[in-house]
């Protein structure tokens, strides 16, 4: 599956110079450790089309992020 970053407000395509760069949120996410729950969120989100579909993996999310501040 490829990764698709995010592009949530279309900020680096605006830019264009960093439309090859690695996303900055992506590289906070690998950063703070929470890679793996992130992936996941990802893949359900994916499959179900439903965040709501997907409290189990936000939560873990969640609270991997919150452990990291």
């Amino acid at each position: 599956m490829a990764k698709a970053g995010h592009g949530w407000s279309g900020a680096a395509a605006e830019r264009g110079s960093e439309e090859e760069g690695e996303d900055p949120l992506d590289a906070r996410i690998a950063r703070s450790g929470c890679l793996e729950q992130h992936r996941q969120l990802q893949e359900c989100m994916a499959e179900r089309r439903d965040w709501r579909h997907c409290q189990e993996q936000v939560r873990a999310f969640g609270a991997c992020m919150a452990q990291q501040q």
